[in-house]
């Protein structure tokens, strides 16, 4: 996936994720976030993006981020 449709599918994903989550980030953590909520729902749903295409991927990322956001606020803020 190039570099710049990751940073926009990361961008939209940290942005829900975040928002689902009530977390307030700036702009640069809600990206990051995102992005590497892509990277980890694309590695658990990689099979789904085989078969159902783009959506599976966006919703693997926004849960990849809801996750990484879950583990964030369970470990690093207290």
């Amino acid at each position: 996936m190039p570099i710049t449709a990751l940073i926009i599918i990361g961008a939209a994903a940290g942005f829900l994720a975040t928002r689902l989550m009530r977390l307030e980030t700036d702009i640069i953590t809600t990206v990051v976030i995102g992005m590497a909520g892509a990277l980890i729902g694309g590695l658990v749903l990689r099979a789904l993006l085989a078969v159902m295409g783009f959506m599976a991927g966006f919703a693997g990322a926004v849960l990849g981020a809801l996750v990484l956001i879950w583990l964030w606020q369970l470990y690093l803020r207290k």
